[in-house]
């Protein structure tokens, strides 16, 4: 059983920690049973957020003008998190976020982990549900808001805290921290190639694109020229001024 561990809870931008981005982080330090310390941060984006994505956490371009960077935001929340093992409903799919972040910095480091919602699988009915939002209203469980990083971990930890008391005598195993297992390839920066051509696309078609160039790394460059070529069409050589060709 897990007396000091780290309740980790975040928002995306989307599914695939390849493509899309870490929103918003919360998290709450258990040490000896006890809440200790909590942890809430909101990341800067340089895309508008999806509208799916706002209509699902409430949380707008507006609110996160003033977040902070990606790098800043998650070296802050690893900080707090320690060494501790960690909790989370289906967390290994938070912890992919945090991992590619890890890989793209070449940071090693092991991850332990408890997660609630396999307990729930093997633990509760197989008919029923196991969202958090789902195991939340069934036990009755008290959130402000919810699909928020913050307020889900608190969930979270409160969920945890109640299967643990129902199921660790029967399951022991189940709340046994594992390492968490995840292959991720880190990206790498845009080639200076790669930007300009996409420089060149733009100005030909005339297009305003809503994420900095310089940011992008070599698979976003390549998927957002693949796009644009496929939505306008590819340049012919010499098309723009003052250029004498435009290959990518």
């Amino acid at each position: 059983m897990l007396d000091d561990y780290v309740v980790v809870d975040l928002e995306m931008t989307g599914l695939h920690p390849k493509t899309d981005h870490i929103l918003e982080i919360g998290a709450v330090k258990v040490r000896e049973k006890q809440i200790v310390d909590t942890f809430s941060v909101l990341l800067r984006q340089d895309t508008p957020i999806p509208e799916q994505v706002v209509e699902l956490t409430g949380i707008t371009d507006e609110m996160t003008a003033d977040g902070q960077d990606a790098d800043r935001a998650v070296s802050a929340f690893l900080e707090f998190a320690e060494d501790l093992p960690w909790v989370g409903h289906n967390i290994i799919f938070d912890y992919s976020f945090i991992k590619q972040w890890e890989v793209n910095h070449r940071i090693k480091r092991n991850c332990y982990a408890v997660d609630t919602l396999k307990i729930a699988r093997k633990c509760l009915p197989k008919e029923m549900k196991k969202s958090l939002e789902v195991l939340r209203q069934y036990y009755g469980i008290e959130q402000t808001a919810i699909h928020r990083a913050y307020e889900d971990a608190a969930a979270t930890q409160v969920l945890y805290e109640i299967l643990e008391r129902e199921f660790s005598k029967k399951e022991p195993g189940l709340f046994r921290s594992r390492e968490l297992q995840c292959r991720l390839k880190r990206q790498t920066p845009a080639t200076a190639r790669q930007k300009n051509y996409l420089k060149d696309l733009t100005e030909y078609h005339r297009i305003v694109l809503d994420v900095p160039v310089e940011r992008l790394s070599r698979s976003e460059a390549s998927r957002l020229t693949d796009k644009i070529i496929a939505q306008y069409g590819k340049p012919e050589v010499s098309a723009v001024p003052g250029k004498k060709t435009i290959r990518p």
